[in-house]
């Protein structure tokens, strides 16, 4: 009984604690719900009381919560008006204490020469007048940085100090070392078997460093422009038979010294493709699709070509639409068959949704007139409204060189069948310098520079003058192209020029022309391009040496040319500066007697073909042709003959084979020409292809012959005063090797040469160089 009576008193004890425990614990609750009375603010000078009450997350008479007030700190501290933010808790009061952040009173760049400040002072966020916040700032230097790092400049470096004033105000001061530019020291390629790396490297728009690195900003490393390099790269793949190719990979790896990159491009090509049956239908019943298929520029059989799709998709398109049928689109629908390697197409016809264009808005060009952008639309505003013919005018805008950026949005315009066409551009410089220089042994030391100007007063026209020469030549053009003649698809333009050349050591005179031309060139297909022009010029014959032959002296003299030529040129090369399998047709002639004291009618015709044998080995051929002939009973003057020498036939000197004057021993032209090269290109085993260095065998023939003498007096007396004249048609031959360097000053070449058949009075140079740059 005495053991159960206490464990009742201890129960009832223990169940009283808990109660009084209970009660005490609920008193810090009752309190923290009491409601707040009042909240105060205290350390703000320029931001009033009310704007930091609200943002905070509770009010007066709402009950104090400890989560509230948290929130309520990240809040005002989110505004960037505080360095610093306290809440504190008297009774039922409420106190925020702030502590405001300065303003800024000036934004300054100290140690910046490679950006300008203007630049950098659009660049960050930080301006006069705005609230100093450190998380700003820091964003403001990562800013700088990538602006250093799109120049090449990755070492670079910018601290930021304040400078305190009176009135809480600070003077923000970037500090800058710059550094210098980190380069593109290689580029390399994985998996390319097709084409080399320097073909690859000529598609891309970054370079290697090189020694005029100072003059263009290719070489140095910019992650934008790797990603502009990709898509390069793929479409150069793409147009010549490559549909499956992935670039995989682009890398940039800095090397140890930090002084530049290496930059990879990994490359699957998969096969090569041509284009199988080549179709074309329509779903639309009032169209007749077999109609248009004269406008598609892709054959069975030819090498694939993404591009020839997209181009015979718009040229499909524009047909229709003029056909009346504006709102149709052409849908190419593409078979591949992996083991004939032959990709089919379908062009299919069909009806589009009924959207007329309501506007077309242009911005972004402070320069360049809104009419350069405008004609490379071929729809207008209340026309038809088709995605592709909107994608193609993006296309054209980017291709004219003149912006970084084209940008076309689409946005709904006042109905529902209705669009806007918003047009955002960026402009880029359009102005260049450049320097040329070489040297050969037929003009020895060779130079040039130029100005070029391709956005001319902001109206798409392209103006350059050059100026080039060497000790025997002295060359200067003046240029002017309009791109779209009468916004059409035709150049217009016209040169004016002058050129002395001095002949003393091969003919023994010295020659000079001066005079203008006016042009028309416009294409005839997609492959095919015709030129038209219209010459004048004043040519004069002077210097002639006293022993200089007498066909010679009887010629020297002045005369004035008036003539009209045209030259059409189909290319079908893989790659225009680079090629290595396709092929290259050029015919021209040219008519002189409209006007001037000249009468003559000539020819000329040049033909090139490149074979790939394997991947790495090109077999290149070349033949060219010519003739001249004087009508209206009058001779060719000396000044319009051929001259051939090395640049035709190695193994030869300049002006080194055809007509001459055993007498003197000077050149004297030609009235007709040939000459064939059959070359073979391969690198150069043991030597790495990065070096650039590759070699050639070839093979070369040719013949100049039918010169006029005029009324000099044939003969063979050993002096001057007669013409000993030597003219054969009898080839020339010659072969020889070859060396080639795509070196950083510019490709270099030095040809050695042995002839196989010559006449006597010919003259040979078993070695050529040649070396020229332009950056």
């Amino acid at each position: 009984m005495r053991v159960c009576r206490l464990a009742f008193i201890l129960a009832i004890v223990s169940s009283g604690i808990t109660c009084v425990g209970g009660a005490l614990s609920s008193v810090p609750a009752l309190a923290q719900s009491a409601p707040i009375r009042a909240i105060g603010v205290s350390g703000n000078k320029r931001v009033e009381p009310e704007t930091v009450r609200s943002y905070l997350q509770f009010s007066v008479g709402s009950a104090y919560d400890p989560a509230k007030v948290d929130g309520s700190i990240k809040a005002l501290f989110a505004t960037g008006l505080f360095s610093d933010v306290r809440i504190d808790r008297s009774g039922a009061d409420i106190i925020v204490t702030v502590v405001e952040n300065p303003v800024i009173n000036q934004v300054a760049f100290e140690g910046n020469s490679e950006v300008d400040t203007d630049t950098l002072r659009n660049e960050v966020q930080m301006k006069p007048r705005s609230v100093f916040t450190r998380a700003r700032v820091q964003q403001d230097v990562q800013r700088i940085l990538d602006v250093y790092r799109r120049q090449g400049r990755y070492a670079a470096t910018v601290e930021p100090k304040i400078i305190e004033l009176e009135q809480d105000r600070v003077n923000l001061v970037f500090e800058i070392a710059e550094g210098s530019a980190t380069k593109v020291k290689g580029i390399h390629f994985v998996g390319n078997k097709a084409f080399s790396d320097t073909q690859l490297r000529d598609v891309i728009s970054t370079t290697e460093k090189g020694w005029f690195d100072f003059l263009k900003g290719t070489a140095i490393y910019d992650p934008d422009r790797m990603s502009l390099d990709r898509e390069l790269i793929r479409q150069y793949y793409l147009k010549n038979g490559y549909a499956d190719v992935q670039v995989t990979a682009a890398n940039a790896e800095l090397d140890r010294d930090g002084s530049g990159f290496f930059l990879t491009y990994s490359i699957e090509e998969g096969e090569q493709y041509a284009f199988g049956d080549i179709n074309i239908e329509s779903t639309v019943s009032a169209i007749d699709g077999a109609k248009f298929k004269g406008k598609v520029l892709t054959e069975s059989g030819d090498t694939y070509n993404a591009g020839l799709i997209d181009k015979s998709v718009e040229a499909v398109t524009a047909a229709v639409s003029q056909d009346g049928f504006a709102f149709a689109r052409v849908r190419p629908q593409a078979t591949p068959d992996p083991v004939a390697r032959r990709i089919s197409l379908n062009y299919v016809i069909e009806e589009g949704p009924r959207v007329y264009i309501e506007r077309i808005n242009i911005a972004g060009n402070t320069r360049t007139k809104d009419y350069v952008l405008r004609r490379e639309f071929k729809v207008a505003e209340g026309d038809a409204y088709n995605p592709l013919m909107v994608d193609q005018a993006k296309k054209r805008l980017t291709n004219l060189g003149l912006f970084k950026n084209v940008d076309v949005k689409r946005r709904p315009g006042s109905n529902q069948d209705r669009v806007i066409l918003d047009v955002e551009v960026v402009e880029q410089s359009t102005g260049e310098l450049s320097f040329g220089a070489g040297y050969s042994t037929s003009e020895g030391v060779i130079g040039d520079v130029s100005i070029t100007e391709r956005n001319l007063m902001g109206n798409g026209q392209f103006l350059r003058l050059g100026v080039s020469g060497s000790l025997e030549r002295l060359q200067v053009n003046l240029s002017f192209t309009e791109p779209r003649f009468l916004d059409r698809n035709m150049a217009a333009g016209f040169d004016l020029f002058h050129k002395e050349v001095d002949q003393t050591s091969s003919s023994g005179f010295e020659s000079r022309r001066t005079g203008g031309t006016v042009r028309l060139g416009f294409p005839l297909s997609e492959k095919l391009w015709m030129q038209t022009n219209y010459t004048a010029s004043r040519d004069s014959i002077f210097n002639v040496d006293d022993d200089a032959s007498l066909a010679i002296k009887e010629a020297e003299g002045t005369s004035y040319t008036s003539l009209v030529g045209s030259t059409i040129t189909y290319d079908l090369r893989n790659d225009p500066r680079n090629p290595t399998k396709g092929l290259w047709f050029q015919v021209g002639g040219d008519f002189a007697g409209l006007g001037g004291d000249v009468q003559y009618v000539s020819f000329a015709a040049e033909a090139r073909g490149y074979y790939p044998i394997t991947d790495n080995i090109t077999f290149v051929a070349r033949a060219i042709g010519g003739s001249i002939q004087g009508w209206g009973g009058e001779d060719v003057r000396l000044i319009d003959l051929f001259f051939k020498g090395g640049e035709t036939v190695r193994g030869f000197d300049r002006a080194g084979y055809g007509p001459r004057d055993l007498n003197t021993g000077d050149a004297l032209g030609g009235q007709y020409y040939w000459a064939t090269t059959a070359e073979v290109r391969f690198p150069i085993p043991f030597i790495p292809d990065d070096l650039g260095i590759s070699g050639a065998v070839f093979a070369d023939a040719g013949s100049l012959w039918g010169t006029n003498t005029g009324s000099a007096t044939l003969g063979c007396n050993g002096t001057n005063d007669e013409v000993c004249l030597a003219d054969s048609s009898a080839i020339r031959a010659s072969v020889g090797a070859s060396i080639m360097w795509a070196s950083p000053v510019g490709p270099i070449r030095m040809d050695f040469a042995k002839t196989l058949a010559k006449q006597t009075y010919d003259d040979e140079q078993f070695f050529r160089f040649g070396a020229a740059t332009k950056f």
